[in-house]
């Protein structure tokens, strides 16, 4: 078991639980299964999460299972949004003026495109009019049940 302070050391597979996108994985530490399932990234490094417990470097219910396990445990925990990636936020549904958008030399205000706001959050175009474009600042997962495949390699004392 996994204590505040400790670090912990853990392989996961993270898939959506419910919907039409049931079972589609939006990340993992292992290589084989980012490239079986499409989500594989040359930039990124595929080895074991180290994170430190009680920090919320992870989402809370991926780190409220780490603290139950024992190290070399597996298991599959489901975690609904407010564990997971908040719930869905109607308010961080933002429209700016076109040329607002269009005037920064990073955006070019098309419906898909991330942009970041002046206070440093980022958020996905999801609609583009001739007077307008809507930015959601809501993580990609908001509102939606999750679940991760997790084995505790190591829980370590740093220090």
């Amino acid at each position: 078991m996994s204590r505040d302070g400790e670090i912990a050391v853990v392989h996961f597979t993270g898939r959506v639980a419910e919907g039409e996108d049931a079972g589609a994985v939006f990340d993992t530490t292992d290589v084989d299964v980012a490239l079986e399932e499409g989500v594989y990234h040359d930039h990124r490094d595929y080895k074991p999460l180290e994170f430190r417990v009680g920090e919320g470097h992870v989402v809370d219910g991926l780190e409220d299972a780490v603290v139950e396990m024992a190290v070399g445990e597996e298991r599959t925990v489901r975690i609904d949004p407010e564990r997971a990636f908040g719930e869905y936020d109607e308010s961080a549904v933002v429209e700016f003026p076109r040329q607002e958008i269009e005037s920064r030399s990073d955006a070019t205000a098309q419906a898909g495109e991330l942009v970041r706001a002046e206070n440093g959050e980022t958020g996905w175009i999801t609609d583009v009019d001739d007077e307008t474009v809507t930015v959601d600042f809501n993580h990609e997962l908001a509102g939606v049940p999750v679940e991760f495949d997790v084995k505790l390699l190591d829980a370590y004392e740093d220090g």
